[in-house]
């Protein structure tokens, strides 16, 4: 299925083979590719053909921008979908096939492809509910025996409705629909005293063994009467149940932990923990573990740690780092503890986990960033200390472990040259062209590709850059492939005062291209949040631009904490009529001197 959005994930150019009586091919599909299969309900046809004569799908005209693309959209029946496109004696057929995003619901005596739940391995802390769910046909009987030791039955649940994916937040299409397939599910628990509860009953002879050591319960096997007739099923995951007198201990061994509010890339990233974090892994499923403080891990980016005591600290006083251009605050801790960020408007939060404080004397200078540190203990385990700032806008920071001592890295707002012919001196300024490559980006309709016009404007926005006295930076000059970690690590390095990536746009399938264009910025940290407000409406207001909108987004490029980093959408690759703005010359150049203009002007309102 196709994931193209935002010009931000690969996308390769697809050129689509005619079946041309002409000698020359002049009609060009560049998307979809045939054989495509999507969940959307409806797909855009992105292409071009001279300028002259018409364009058909399915027998029916199409509207074209006055060079001749197009990108129009067309409904999708579930299954598979012919479409012809027709120009003069020119002809190309596409298949398009609809998949179904619902279970389906069986006939018979059967349960739900792949619906029993748990579907991987689990570990839970006694008395913790687990859950169990089957799809099946309705009116049936279906139960879950654990064990070996009793019996849990699961019910017919109320009609659910099926969140949309985050896309939708992008083409206004983000509203919960309703589901019709039949589920049944049910909960029980393991009391401390080795019971199986359900609900607030304890099941009759389900006493199990000394919690003092993991039980292993095995592969929950499911039964499914219906019509007097029977049939069981395992599930695919088995279940365990974690004794507090064993838990392991995990160290973090990535060079910055991906933490996430629950236990799949599905789930929300919370701080990143810093290599060498230990702390108590009190569940798991599948290939995650949820950490004592509530962050879920992959366990790849761990290791643990033979014979360790769950990790608990105090923390008494706090050392103090001035540095040129940033302020070090030093948290002498026992054991590496897990970590939480979070900055207001001018305000930076940071709670150490598993720690309790003995703290008498902290030390902070009059400072040139801070205005004041306050702390407390907000609860057993958790103490929090407020940095105050002089200003809202803060500059980016930079938390790691030294030893078993947390450092955290405030850096400070850059001093800004007064003269007028050069008002970005004293700035560097990072600029990351996307894609390059066999990642080609979003694809316009005669074939040019994201990947370039990326780095021709972001070398143009250079020498206006440079013009104006600021340092810049490039992540890329040609047409290199470069990931996205190595990205984000060019920033980390480079420190610049501020990166912008610079991308151009486009659309998932039940995406409107011919009616959606503008200008797109995203940040992340509400450090960015003032750069990329003020670039979007400059943009807008200077160039006389459409927008599309404002964007708190969890991309790659917005994730870097050491500088505020923005990405910039320029308009939109599968938009017929922007796309002749996105690729002339004369409209990139001034693009990128309004570009250079907008952020001498957020500069100076910072002052």
């Amino acid at each position: 299925m196709k994931q193209l959005l935002l010009g931000l994930l690969l996308f390769g150019s697809v050129f689509i083979s005619s079946q041309a009586v002409a000698s020359e091919q002049s009609l060009t599909v560049v998307y979809p590719k045939t054989n495509h299969q999507t969940s959307a309900d409806k797909i855009f046809f992105i292409g071009t053909a001279p300028p002259s004569g018409q364009v058909l799908i399915n027998g029916r005209p199409i509207n074209r921008s006055k060079a001749g693309h197009f990108a129009p959209s067309f409904p999708l029946q579930l299954g598979e979908n012919i479409f012809t496109l027709r120009y003069q004696n020119q002809q190309i057929q596409i298949k398009v096939t609809r998949v179904s995003t619902q279970p389906e619901t069986p006939q018979g005596l059967a349960f739900g492809k792949d619906s029993l739940i748990p579907s991987v391995d689990i570990a839970r802390l006694p008395g913790e509910l687990i859950c169990f769910s089957a799809i099946a046909a309705p009116g049936a009987t279906v139960s879950v025996k654990l064990g070996n030791q009793a019996t849990v039955n699961l019910l017919p649940q109320p009609q659910q409705v099926q969140l949309p994916s985050n896309l939708g937040a992008l083409t206004g299409r983000n509203q919960p629909t309703l589901t019709n397939f039949p589920k049944y599910s049910g909960c029980t628990t393991i009391g401390q005293m080795g019971s199986l509860m359900y609900g607030n009953n304890i099941i009759s002879g389900a006493i199990l063994p000394d919690i003092t050591k993991d039980i292993d319960l095995g592969k929950p096997e499911f039964k499914l009467t219906l019509g007097g007739k029977t049939i069981t099923q395992q599930a695919p995951g088995k279940i365990n149940i974690l004794s507090p007198n064993t838990l392991q201990v995990a160290e973090v061994t990535a060079d910055s932990g991906v933490a996430r509010t629950g236990p799949s890339t599905d789930h929300s990233r919370i701080t990143p923990l810093p290599k060498g974090t230990q702390a108590t892994v009190t569940g798991r499923e599948g290939d995650w573990l949820r950490l004592d403080y509530g962050g879920w891990i992959q366990a790849k980016e761990t290791r643990f740690l033979l014979n360790a005591i769950p990790p608990r600290t105090i923390i008494r006083s706090v050392g103090y780092r001035k540095l040129t251009n940033a302020t070090q605050m030093v948290f002498p801790l026992q054991i590496p503890v897990p970590v939480t960020v979070k900055q207001g408007t001018n305000s930076f939060s940071l709670t150490l986990h598993n720690t309790t404080a003995q703290t008498d004397i902290i030390r902070l200078d009059d400072n040139p960033y801070i205005s004041r540190l306050d702390w407390q203990q907000v609860a057993p385990g958790q103490v929090q200390y407020v940095f105050n700032l002089k200003k809202d806008q803060q500059w980016g920071y930079k938390l790691k472990y030294e030893g078993t001592s947390l450092v955290l890295t405030l850096r400070h707002p850059p001093v800004l040259s007064a003269r007028k012919q050069k008002p970005l001196s004293g700035t560097k300024i990072l600029l990351d062209p996307g894609h390059g490559g066999k990642e080609s980006g979003a694809p316009g309709p005669n074939g040019n590709l994201e990947k370039d016009v990326n780095l021709t404007v972001s070398k143009l926005l250079r020498e206006e850059l440079i013009k104006r006295g600021a340092t810049v930076v490039m992540t890329r000059v040609d047409d290199s492939e470069l990931s996205l970690p190595a990205r984000q690590q060019i920033i980390d390095k480079e420190e610049p005062t501020i990166a912008l990536s610079v991308h151009y746009n486009s659309l998932p399938d039940d995406g409107q291209p011919e009616k959606t264009q503008g200008v797109g910025t995203f940040w992340y940290h509400s450090q960015a949040h003032s750069l990329a407000v003020f670039m979007h409406n400059y943009l807008v207001t200077k160039l006389g631009r459409p927008t599309y909108g404002v964007f708190w987004n969890n991309l790659a490029l917005t994730r870097p904490e050491s500088a505020p980093s923005v990405l910039l959408e320029l308009g939109f690759m599968s938009n017929p009529q922007e796309f002749e703005w996105v690729e002339n010359p004369q409209e990139q150049k001034k693009l990128a001197v309004a570009l250079a203009d907008g952020i001498v002007e957020w500069f100076k309102s910072q002052r």
